[in-house]
Order: structure tokens, then sequence, then C-alpha cells
């Protein structure tokens, strides 16, 4: 197993730089100078706050129905996002008081997607994950879904019940702890269907499958097609088709990869989903307005909280014709690529973070504290010509007028600093609404969305720091077979992997 948990070397994070050339944090353009949005640290924290106040939505109830906000994207494809991110990176060092160096952190979750989320160090190291030598451990029966086998997580015995996982993130709501869960189910039926494999090998195969769907299916949805489409020589992605992510000796995790580019799931979050027929919460409690109860993670899930997977991506067909009935049995869709996160991200709750407790004001004071560039400066550095103030728009990408304006609008209020000097994340979302894609949605009776995706930036990014770490990975499936491809056949989705783990 994978797994490598590095040591910081003495006295290296209290260095303004670091020493070194590369850490497992860096930078994909070093020669940038930081962007700046105010002459003190008084002055840029205030500035960045009032963007991320116009980037905050109003309070929004969460809901059954079509809505207006809604991509092409099935709403479980947030939280492959999230369960992503913790493969890939895990920084425990950081903080938003400090000026951290990249390259002076250490990225303890290794930068691959070789699923050391789940599988930890492996059965020797980490036994309490396991049933034996070749199986993971399930947690308890859940009902209310519409899986009959449905589990929770694998828990200690003491309150609050933690869960017994590669990664503790991924029990941290409701919808990520049961697709966790699924990848402990796909193992194990992997490894029932394969008796005479070793787990070694089980482990590849699993891999292989998730490493299929994130390349072609989850950055297609995410990313535009001509972006990715640019990344490949004969209809395979090619290493040396990439431009801006380039490492020395290994693969390192990018600032602007981590704090801008991938934050892009952060305004995909609804404000609430619908597990089942019965239980319809928002992502937090919400006393205020009446909802005590949320989605909140880190303790034993609510025995009649398990998902109705159809809700949440295509494992069946779910029609839509606007009855109450129907409407509540829908398909969720992720809201789309904008600059607008839903308000229960505006407040997070203390047991959640600290102050500040808007997500948007931490997501670009963390940015500017990480001395990334402005996203005009990425673009240029890139040679692409930098979206117009006037095409940065500040809101929700409904199409409506009132729905979003200039970063430069007067009624926006925003300072003048913004001008031509865009926050790096803020950049990335705005170019997505620029750079839409209709999306076929056969499963809701052959709808068509127009869906915001990751543009010539923003999109760029993400899909070079996805092929690079693949690429850099010797045990990847682009490494040891790029040809590789699922039993199933070529049009492999979340949704196969999701069928297959519930044992469909």
């Amino acid at each position: 197993m994978s797994g490598f948990h590095g040591q910081i070397p003495r006295g290296l994070m209290s260095t303004p730089r670091s020493p070194l050339f590369q850490g497992r944090f860096g930078r994909m353009f070093r020669w940038l100078d930081p962007a700046s949005f105010g002459r003190t640290e008084a002055d840029n924290a205030a500035t960045l706050a009032a963007l991320g106040a116009a980037m905050s939505a109003d309070f929004d109830a969460p809901k059954d129905g079509a809505d207006e906000e809604e991509s092409g994207i099935p709403a479980l494809y947030t939280y492959f996002a999230q369960f992503i991110d913790h493969d890939i990176t895990f920084d425990p060092t950081s903080s938003l008081q400090k000026q951290n160096d990249p390259d002076a952190l250490v990225d303890f979750r290794t930068p691959a997607l070789d699923l050391d989320n789940v599988y930890g160090s492996g059965p020797s190291d980490q036994p309490y994950l396991y049933d034996g030598d070749r199986l993971f451990l399930l947690g308890e029966a859940i009902g209310g879904g519409s899986d009959p086998a449905a589990r929770d997580l694998p828990r200690n015995g003491a309150a609050p019940q933690r869960a017994l996982i590669g990664d503790p993130r991924n029990d941290e709501n409701a919808i990520v702890s049961q697709l966790q869960g699924l990848f402990l189910r796909f193992h194990n039926r992997m490894a029932a269907e394969h008796p005479t494999l070793a787990f070694t090998d089980i482990h590849k195969l699993v891999r292989f499958h998730y490493q299929y769907v994130v390349l072609h299916d989850f950055l297609p949805r995410f990313v535009k097609s001509e972006v990715l489409d640019a990344l490949k020589d004969d209809g395979l992605y090619d290493k040396h088709r990439l431009r801006y992510y380039r490492w020395k000796n290994d693969p390192f995790m990018p600032v602007e990869f981590a704090v801008a580019a991938y934050r892009f799931g952060h305004s995909m979050v609804r404000p609430g989903y619908r597990l089942n027929d019965n239980v319809l919460l928002p992502i937090f409690p919400v006393p205020a307005q009446g909802l005590p109860e949320g989605l909140t993670g880190f303790r034993a899930l609510n025995p009649q909280w398990a998902l109705d997977w159809g809700r949440f991506v295509g494992v069946d067909t779910r029609a839509y014709d606007g009855s109450p009935a129907v409407q509540a049995a829908r398909m969720q869709f992720a809201y789309r690529i904008d600059t607008s996160l839903a308000n229960p991200l505006a407040a997070l709750p203390s047991s959640v973070a600290a102050t500040p407790a808007s997500l948007a004001e931490r997501n670009l004071i963390r940015g500017w504290r990480m001395g990334l560039p402005s996203g005009q400066q990425v673009a240029r550095a890139m040679g692409v010509t930098p979206l117009d103030d006037r095409d940065i728009l500040i809101g929700k990408a409904t199409g409506h007028a009132d729905d979003a304006r200039s970063i430069m609008d007067p009624a926006l209020n925003l300072p003048k600093v913004f001008a031509r000097n865009c926050p790096l994340w803020t950049y990335i979302l705005a170019e997505a609404i620029q750079n839409q894609e209709t999306v076929k949605i056969p499963v809701v009776e052959n709808i068509s969305v127009a869906t915001p995706k990751l543009g010539p930036v923003g999109g760029r990014i993400v899909a070079e720091v996805f092929l690079g770490m693949m690429f850099g990975d010797s045990n990847s499936m682009l490494s040891l077979d790029p040809h590789w491809q699922p039993a199933a056949g070529p049009n492999y989705t979340l949704a196969d992997f999701v069928k297959y783990a519930l044992g469909q």
C-alpha cells in the first residue's frame, strides 16, 4: 500500500520561503506575483469579505422538484468530487491565520488517485479496517432507501462512534459516508467474484475502475470538451500534452489546483437533499429557520437515512411529470458551476468552521494568504485571453440578468481593486459561466440542460493535475495499461460503479 506519512524537516514550517525546490505542495506558476486586494492585511481581508458576501446566496430551504440553479450533472458527482479530494490531498498543517509557503507544507495524503483514503495502509498495518486479510468490515444495517442491503460505515463502540475508515473526512456528511461505504462493498464483491486473486490484485482492479470513471466520466462532466481534446493524441490522453503541471522528481499538489481550481465543487452544493421517500434535510442544521437537523457526520448514521441512489445518480430511470409524488422521487442535480454558493455555506456551523463562517470568504482569504496570482495573470501565462470584467459575472448562472452581475457593476458595490484583478477561484467559476455545454439527461425523460463547465484556465488546471498525477504514478491505469477498460465496456460511468457495489 502507498500512504506515505512524511515528516516536516525541523524549522521548515517557520521559514517564510522553503529551501526546497518542490515539496508535496508546490506551484504551477511560480514566476507570477501574488495578487493583492488592499494595502494592508486588514484591507485585503475586508475587500475579500465583500466579494465573499456577494458570492453567497440568500437562505434557500431544501426542496424537491426542478430548480433553475440545477445543472445537468447528477448530485452524486458533487460528493464524488469530495471523495476524490480526500484521496489526493490532506493538509493538516496549513492555517488561514498564517502565511504558509506551499513548498513548506507536507501533503500527508499521497498526491495520487490510489484510493489510500479507502485502503489506508492495508490489512497488515490497519487490521481494524478489515474482515480478515481480503475483505473490508461493514457497519450496521440502515434503512429507508432503495438498497435493502444498505450498511453504515464500521464504527468504534464509544460515542459518537467514529468511523473506522482510511480517511476520517469521508464521514463528514451522510452522503460522502455512504459513498465511502459503496467503495468498501465494491471491493468486497470484487473479492468474492475473484476468490483466487490476491488482495493486491483486487485493489488494482478496484483502483482501475475508479480511475477509469475519473478519466472518462468525471472529467468530461466538469471540463469543457475542447479543453480535454487538447490533451489527447489519437483519442488517448498524452503526457507530452501537459504544459503547466510539471514536476522535478514526483508529482506534487499545486496550490492553484487545491486552493482555487478544484474548489469549483463548492458552488455545486445544493441547500439540502432528499435522501429517500421520508427524509429531506439541509446540508447543515439551521435552527433559526426551523431546521434543527442536517447532514453533518462524524457520528453513527441515522438508521433511516439510507440513500435512494436513483435520486443521486442514474442507476435507474426517473420520470418527471410535475406531479408532487413524481417530483419528490426525481433525480436531484448538482447546482451549476457559477459564482454563487448556497446559503448554508455562508454561515457554517461552529462545529464545522471557526471565523469567518462564510465558505466563500474563507476560500478567498486562503487563496490570498497562499499567494495565488489573479485569474487574469494565470490566463495570460497560459496564452489565454483573459475575461473582460464585464464577463466576470457574480451570482447565479440561471440566465436571468438580475441573478448575476458584472464584478464591476455598481449594484454590487465592490471595490475597484477587482478591476482586471479577480481572485483566481472566483475567476475560474466565472469562466465556467462563459463555457456552457448542453447536457442530455436520458434517465429523466431526455431533458437537456445548459451546463457551465470549467474552461481554458480552470479546466486545463484540473485536467492537467489529474492526468499528471496518474502519469506520475507507476501503478496507475495510465502508466500500466492506458487502453484498459471495464468489462462492462467503454461507456462505464459512476452509475455503473454504484450499481456493481449495490449488487445489481
